[in-house]
């Protein structure tokens, strides 16, 4: 199988992730949740996960991070700590539905700050109209999981400092792809999976929270601290990380970080961005296939849409798996962005790449192209 669908999640992954996994089941119990091996080995690679994320993510105190099931989970927890129910939030045109739907949940009054598909001054201008000192929080994708678009969140943080506005960012796919420095930014909250970027296993993903947030606890429970009081600790990570941890996906985390580190980010980022380059001017020599990507990539990373003129999305999608090439097709969980880009009626076939693809594979995976739509 020729995998093209790391942006739902990274499948190979390095060695040291399921080895780490493996090695957490046999020798780790809770970390906070007793004095003996087991229990401490747990809280030295839970705190050696959170610190070599507060290193990657420029946060000084590894205590603001936090760890979260996923992506969805922790863009809740920050959603639902800054806006109220009926509250105000700024958008971008290309937000996944883990935004959308904690906001629609919320009744909030939603502004769309729009623009065309890899025109980020135009979304920049929207966000700098949008945006007042009465908005209660500014949620923004730094890549779209759809086209790979990279919006210019830096300059939207700086927007949102001068209006004193909260920012949260969505990194779901750009963690472990391109820098994100949380002190910089300025952002309250940054949510991202485990499992994609930073190779982690599934079940995994990180909430960064910024200085002096007083984040909305979403769970209640047992937290191995302060065990005499029945209400929530009132500090992090403790507040939001009430339960078990997952210390097989925690350990597995940490060696993803580490590859990354080890790697470079821009690394990985150049290496993806020349794939995806080279599946790109592949695909744009097919009749009747639109390539939604800009010669040279620009704003974009590793991922691409297209649209056949000739072939249902879902049924091109599944003439692919057949023949061993694993893409998605559809919606793809983010309606806004395909409203935005003029594809919701169609949806898209998305092909992502990840560090472990080789060219090869990309020369395969375009005779398989040019084999369906002859």
């Amino acid at each position: 199988m020729i995998y093209l669908d790391s942006a739902a999640t990274t499948f190979q992954k390095p060695p040291a992730v399921a080895a780490a996994m493996q090695r957490a089941l046999m020798t780790m119990s809770s970390p906070g949740r007793g004095g003996h091996p087991a229990a401490i080995r747990a809280a030295e690679t839970a705190f050696a996960c959170r610190s070599e994320l507060a290193e990657l993510f420029s946060i000084s105190n590894p205590e603001q991070v936090v760890f979260t099931m996923n992506a969805t989970h922790g863009l809740n927890i920050a959603i639902k700590s800054l806006v109220p129910p009926g509250g105000k939030a700024v958008v971008s045109g290309y937000e996944h539905n883990a935004v959308t739907r904690p906001l629609l949940a919320l009744g909030a009054r939603v502004s769309v700050a729009s623009g065309p598909l890899f025109a980020p001054e135009e979304i920049l201008a929207a966000f700098d109209r949008m945006v007042t000192p009465d908005t209660d929080a500014v949620i923004c994708n730094h890549i779209s999981n759809v086209f790979g678009f990279i919006l210019p969140v830096e300059d939207i943080a700086a927007i949102c400092r001068k209006r004193k506005v909260p920012l949260i960012v969505d990194a779901s796919q750009s963690a472990g792809i391109l820098p994100l420095d949380m002190t910089a930014m300025g952002a309250a909250f940054i949510a991202m999976p485990g499992h994609k970027g930073l190779y982690g296993p599934q079940g995994t993903g990180v909430l960064l929270c910024g200085e002096g947030i007083s984040p909305h606890t979403l769970l209640e429970g047992g937290t191995g601290s302060l065990s005499i009081h029945q209400e929530m600790p009132d500090f992090l990570p403790d507040r939001l990380e009430a339960g078990t941890h997952n210390m097989p996906g925690i350990a597995g985390l940490l060696e993803g970080v580490r590859y990354v580190k080890q790697r470079g980010m821009d690394t990985i980022c150049l290496r993806e961005r020349q794939l995806t380059l080279l599946l790109a001017e592949g695909l744009r020599t097919i009749p009747g296939l639109r390539v939604y990507a800009l010669p040279g990539l620009r704003q974009q990373a590793g991922v691409l849409s297209v649209v056949s003129e000739t072939k249902d999305v879902e049924i091109l999608g599944e003439e692919l798996a057949e023949r061993g090439i694993a893409v998605r097709a559809g919606i793809h969980c983010a309606p806004f962005a395909h409203r935005t880009a003029g594809t919701l009626e169609t949806g898209t076939v998305r092909l992502s790449v990840s560090d472990f693809n080789t060219p090869a594979e990309i020369y395969q995976t375009l005779d398989v192209f040019h084999a369906i739509l002859r």
